[in-house]
């Protein structure tokens, strides 16, 4: 990466609001991460024909009932609730 893109970066990051920096600061993460070998590894892995059991679908319902229902915490939340 040349120094001309990285200091529109660095322009675009000292431009955003205070509550878009986390979410930026997880994706240049997330774009970071892909050069490393285990989170290739793990990219690149192919889906499992595995059949889900019922504990496994009971488990998704409930997730994504609670989530349609609007019961989630935020990030900053559980990371207090887990004391990290």
């Amino acid at each position: 990466m040349t120094a001309e893109p990285k200091d529109r970066l660095h322009r675009l990051v000292d431009a955003l609001p205070a509550g878009e920096l986390l979410a930026a600061e997880r994706y240049l993460e997330f774009l970071s991460g892909h050069g490393h070998p285990f989170v290739r590894a793990l990219l690149d892995a192919p889906e499992t024909a595995e059949p889900l059991s019922e504990r496994d679908r009971a488990a998704l319902d409930e997730g994504r009932n609670a989530l349609d229902a609007g019961d989630t915490v935020s990030d900053e939340v559980l990371r207090e609730e887990l004391g990290i």
